[in-house]
Order: structure tokens, then sequence, then C-alpha cells
């Protein structure tokens, strides 16, 4: 079998850059834009507030001074720190997950994927950016995302105390927070390049130890994968919500990694053989590739219907506010329905039929749905927990997304290109080339 290379071409670059471009500039009026509404509410709050304390004298003086104090709880920029915790988290678990989905192909001795292998592998490339982005953010912009990081919380003399949050200190507090964070990257990267350095051994060398050998570092990837991906969800997203707990929300935020992965993998397959690579890569493999995003769209939904349900039926007030405060806002009632709307009837409806899965056109057009549906994820699980009814979608939200994904693409395309796209030794490259789907 011919091998073949991947070439990150200079045109493919460049239009890398115009559109990081774009994305820079729509940020740029986003931020621009926020800061402005920003000051006109400041304006406009302390115009009213003026005309009240003219009509009551003192007791509107009072109002007034209460009313300063919500004032200075939002600033415009935490909404910047908002998006980037957004992007970082979004784009992290698809580094992971890809990460995950060679792994689970190695220790399930699936030979399907074997031709297509090194492009969820490229996508680990990013969690060293990902693991000092999230560091960064946390360290810059970590009072504004986390409620819990605030000291007054744990001290009762202070008329601030919450003996919620305070019992939750010895999981919730700074030092333990960063030590996972740290091994949580550490180990994820060390155990992606362990992983690709042995592929590419195989590569080299021909040996089917290494296919054995690879089976056992994903086991254990796995086993380590099990755990971490449950408590960083808690660590970086549930936690934004620091009185809300969910049982499933472990589940739920792998749910949602997951199909992202699935369809970030299965839109760069379909590119790159329409320009001419994998070129062993047969319709049966892309018929599989869209049943998974199929499929996992409705384990997401299943999550997500269960994780609604249950809270709502309970009727639990100290569970129930997570989606009151979703579903009552005009910021953010409109994305809970698009949010299922993007990631359940659409995909649902439109690979039902069997033929869908199996055409170019309608695996890009479900896989791009699906990328922003899960964007749209991300942003209702952080938004409302950090910036409360501040919170909105506009230019800095789609710019922030633009860069981030131009970034990862840049990282993921320049992984790729260094090395053979498809794996010519791996024992199940043959089954590759003739899996059929009937």
């Amino acid at each position: 079998m011919a091998e073949e290379q991947f070439q990150f071409t200079p045109k493919a670059k460049k239009r890398l850059s115009i559109l990081a471009i774009v994305g820079v500039v729509l940020l740029i009026l986003g931020i621009f834009s926020a800061s402005s509404n920003s000051h006109a509410d400041e304006a406009s709050h302390g115009e009213q507030t003026e005309q009240v304390a003219e009509s009551h004298g003192e007791e509107a003086h009072a109002t007034e001074e209460h009313a300063g104090e919500e004032g200075h709880g939002y600033h415009w920029s935490k909404r910047i720190f908002a998006n980037l915790w957004i992007n970082n988290m979004y784009f992290v678990g698809l580094a992971l997950l890809g990460v995950f989905f060679v792994a689970i192909q190695y220790v399930s001795q699936a030979g399907w994927s074997a031709a297509l292998i090194r492009i969820p592998m490229s996508f680990g490339n990013w969690l060293p950016i990902g693991g000092i982005l999230t560091l960064a953010i946390f360290l810059l912009g970590g009072h504004d995302i986390f409620h819990w990081t605030h000291e007054y919380l744990y001290d009762v003399n202070d008329p601030r105390y919450d003996a919620i949050i305070a019992g939750k200190e010895g999981y919730l507090n700074t030092p333990f927070f960063l030590a996972r964070m740290v091994v949580y990257f550490v180990v994820w990267y060390l155990m992606f390049r362990w992983i690709q350095k042995k592929s590419l051994e195989e590569d080299l060398n021909g040996s089917s130890d290494y296919y054995f050998k690879l089976r056992g570092i994903s086991a254990g990837f796995i086993v380590f994968f099990a755990v971490t991906s449950s408590t960083s969800a808690w660590d970086w997203i549930l936690s934004v919500d620091t009185h809300w707990f969910s049982t499933m929300f472990g589940w739920y935020v792998f749910a949602s990694w997951w199909v992202t992965a699935l369809a970030a993998i299965t839109l760069i397959t379909v590119i790159l053989k329409e320009q001419g690579y994998l070129k062993i890569v047969n319709t049966g493999v892309l018929h599989d590739l869209g049943k998974f995003v199929f499929a996992f769209s409705i384990f997401w939904t299943y999550i997500w219907f269960s994780q609604f349900m249950l809270i709502y039926y309970s009727n639990i007030p100290e569970e129930t506010v997570y989606f009151i405060e979703r579903l009552s806002s005009d910021h953010y009632s409109i994305v809970f329905f698009v949010n299922l709307i993007l990631n359940f009837f659409f995909p649902f409806l439109v690979f039902m039929p069997r033929d869908s899965k199996r055409h170019t056109v309608f695996l890009k057009i479900v896989t791009i749905v699906v990328l922003i549906g899960h964007w749209f994820d991300f942003y209702l699980m952080i938004t409302p927990g950090v910036l409360k009814e501040n919170g909105g979608f506009g230019l800095l939200e789609i710019g922030m997304a633009i860069i981030f994904g131009v970034a990862f693409l840049f990282v993921a395309l320049t992984g790729l290109s260094k090395k053979p796209l498809i794996a010519k030794n791996h024992p199940m490259l043959k089954e590759a080339e003739h899996h059929h789907v009937f």
C-alpha cells in the first residue's frame, strides 16, 4: 500500500489565517459593544437612582447604596473570561475525546477505523495548549468564573458566609483544584504521547508486538479517563454553579464531548477524502461514522432528558433553580431550545434514512450543525452560572469561538502533516480496506 502524507498547504494556512483575522475583528467589535452597553446601563441606572433619591430622600439613598453594590458585581470583562472558559472547555474535551476514540479502537480490536486512526490522534496535540490555557484563565479570571474561589464565603464571621459552599471546601479549594488540574493534563498528555510513539514505531518496524502494547496502554488510559472525565467535569463546569449538583453531570459532559469528537472526526475524514486522501476509506467506514454520530446524539439526548425530567418532576427548589435560570431568562431560553434542535432533532431526522449516512454532503452538513450545537451546549452549561442575567450572545461569542476553532485546527492539522496519514502496519488495516456495511 502506498504511503499517504497529508500536506498542510500554504493555501489552507492562508484560509485559516483569514478566518482568524475575521474572528479577531468580530471579537474586538464584540468587546467594544459589550463595554459600551455596560457603561450605558450604568449611566441609565445612575440616573434612575438619582431621580428616586430626589423623590424619596433617605429611603432612596439606601436603595442607591444597594444598587451600587449590585452594579460592582458585573463588569463587561467577566463576559470575556466566561467565553474563554467556554471555548477552552469545548476544545480540551475535543482533544481528550480524540485520544479516547483511539484508545477505544485499540482496546476493542476494532478494524473498521484502522485507516483513519491518525485523525483523532492528531487532536491530542492540543492538550498541552489546553492545559496552559486552563491554568492561565483560572489564575487570571477564576474569581469571575467560580464563585467558590472567594475567601469570605468560608469565614463564619463574615455576613457573606455560605454554609453550603463552606461544606464543600475539602474538595473545592484552590490548591487541591490546581493540583487536580495539573495531574489531569500531565497524565492525559503523557499517555497520549505514549500511544502516539508506539503507533509510529509500529509504522517503522511492522511488528504486531506494538499493537498489543498499544492495547495495554490504551486500557490504562481508559481507566484513568473513566475517573477524570467526570471529576474534571465537576471541577471545571459543575462547580461554576457551586450550590447546584447532579449525579448525572459527569456522564452529561462526557456525552457532549464524545458527540463533538465523533462529529469532528467524521467531518475531517470526509473533507480529506474529497481532497484525494484516505483512498482506503470506503463508504462503509463513512456509514459507520455517521451511525456513531446518530447513535450518540440519541445517547446525549437520553442523558439530557433523564437529568431534566428527574429534576423537573421532583420539583425540589435547590435543584430546579438550574433550569429555571435557563428557561426564564430572555438571554438563555431561546438557546435552551436551539440546543435540543441542533443536537437531537436535526441529526436524528437527517440521519434516520440509511443513505444519508453514506453521502458526504449530508455527513458534512450534520457534523457542522452538531459541532455548533454542542458549542451552545457548553455555552448553556457555563454562561448562566457566571454572568447570570448579564449574559448574551453576539459578536464577542462568535469571534472568540472562531479564534479557538482556527487555533485548534492549525495545531491538529500541523500534527497530522508531520506523520504518515495512515498507520500502514496496523494489523487491522486490511479489514478496514474491505469493510462494508449492508
